[in-house]
This record gives C-alpha cells, structure tokens and sequence, in this order.
C-alpha cells in the first residue's frame, strides 16, 4: 500500500466529510483511511460510520490531544508513507499521488508538505524556522502587533512557494512521513497535547540526519483552524503555552525555557488588557 492517511477530528463533521468525499476521489494511489475522533459531541462517529464504511475509525472516550490520536493509527498503518491531514483540508484528485510520486523520487526526505491554499487558492504560508529564542518572545509579548516584520526570518517571508526546497518544518495539517522515518526516529511526542508536535518532530529529524521538505508538486486546500475556532482564547493560549515551554524545554537550552516561563505571565496580561479595551472601546461605540 503507498499511504496510509491519518485524520484527527474534533467535533468538525461536515468539514471532514467533505475531505473524506475528496480524498476518496484520488486517482492513481492505494491508500487506507484512518478517523481518529476525540470524542467529538457533534455525531461525528456516527457521520463516518454510516457514510463512509472504508475509512479505519477509532472512536476515543475522551480528547486526547493530537500527538497521541494520530500514534494511534500510526501503530496500525500499513502505508509505506504515513500523511497526518487535518480534517479542515481538501484534497484534489491528484494530490496524494504526486505526493508519493514525489517521496519516491526523493529518498532524501523523510518528511514533506506540500503546496497549501485557501478557497481564492492563494497561497497559505506554511513553512517555518525553528523556534528561537527573541521570536518566541516577540510572540509572547505581541511585538508583531506594533512591528510586524520582527518575525519575518522565523515566519520565512521570504521564501519562494513554487520551487521544491530543504526547510525547517512544515505544516503538521498535511504532513507526510516516510514510513522507515517512523521506525528509525519514532513516534510523534505524545507530551505535546497541541501546537508545537510537528516542529518537535522536524527537529528530530533533522538530529538524526535525515531532511524536511517543501514540495509544490501536489496541492491541498487548506481551511485552517475549524477545530481551534471553538476554543475560547484563553484555552487556546493556555495550549499554545504549554506546548512552547515543553518544546523550549525538550530542544533549546534549559535558559531559555525559564526565561519564557518567567514572561509567559506578562504576555497573558498583555492579552488580558487587551481584551479589557476591546471591550471598553465597542461600549463606546
């Protein structure tokens, strides 16, 4: 089998019936399908059970985060490439086949994504730098706010979308791995519960030698977030918190990580002011 396709969903049911219909419309690839729902409470088992009878559903009884769901399916797949898709992305008919395509040519990668584009197909800028240091901060400070080109080398503005590169990392919504990647790095890092899994991920493989890849072959459109849009802000950023500071923890110097952790708490505050005037200004108005 050239791939199996791994799919995480949280309460986000005609998005991912809609990229089920696409995926399984792919033309010239054979591939599994694999739903892992975290106990969504929208009937999102029961959508995929009575509509799409091929797809390998593991239905969890609670949320488990988006590094241990897709370990689930990771365990049983049976692809030689292993692609994790948010349930927000839509395929089109040659996608997953120019992507393998793609990876057999190119032994080199052992993780790639693939060209990215939202509904008015414009380009979704996906690739990043490893985290460091001072951007990290200007992002817990909301720095961008007031100059927003401090982040330009971390965001890679520069970065040219239509030509195949060696990158940092990649977008974890379509994210494909070769299958001896996971037999020779392991597993996704089931500590992160969101955020930060996917860079932690290209980070070791890049300590094992191996390489990410951008590859504009095959295209996807790319919803982006339907899931993070029913999080109210503050849980999002308590997410977003806590998968930084394991990261920083994990793959930077032990420093850094206490220096975030000690301004962490300014930049809620920031936030939290923020929200206070929003408030105080639509009141005016």
């Amino acid at each position: 089998m050239d791939l199996s396709v791994i799919i995480v969903s949280w309460n986000v049911k005609e998005k991912l019936r809609d990229n089920l219909e696409a995926l399984f419309k792919s033309q010239n690839v054979s591939f599994e399908v694999f739903v892992v729902d975290n106990n969504s409470k929208d009937n999102t088992v029961e959508v995929v059970k009575n509509n799409f009878p091929d797809v390998k559903l593991i239905a969890n009884q609670e949320n488990l985060g988006f590094a241990k769901a897709n370990n689930q399916a990771i365990k049983l797949a049976k692809g030689r490439y292993i692609l994790l898709l948010n349930p927000d992305m839509r395929v089109f008919d040659n996608t997953l086949s120019d992507m393998v395509f793609w990876m057999d040519k190119n032994k080199q990668a052992m993780v790639a994504g693939c060209k990215l584009v939202d509904e008015n197909k414009k380009i979704v800028k996906h690739v990043r730098c490893f985290p460091a240091l001072a951007d990290q901060l200007a992002i817990i400070l909301k720095i961008p706010h007031i100059f927003p080109t401090v982040l330009n080398k971390y965001l890679r503005n520069d970065f040219d979308y239509t030509i195949s590169a060696k990158v940092d990392s990649v977008r974890g919504g379509f994210f494909m791995i070769r299958k001896e990647a996971i037999e020779k790095i392991g597993l996704l890092d089931e500590r992160f519960f969101l955020w930060f899994e996917e860079v932690d991920y290209c980070k070791r493989v890049k300590q094992f030698g191996g390489e990410v890849w951008y590859a504009p072959v095959a295209e996807c459109i790319d919803l982006i977030g339907q899931s993070f849009k029913q999080l109210d802000r503050g849980m999002t950023q308590k997410y977003f918190r806590n998968s930084m500071l394991k990261y920083f923890k994990k793959q930077r110097p032990i420093y850094e990580y206490w220096i975030l952790k000690i301004i962490w708490p300014i930049g809620m505050f920031m936030v939290w002011v923020g929200k206070k005037l929003k408030i105080k200004n639509k009141a005016k108005t």
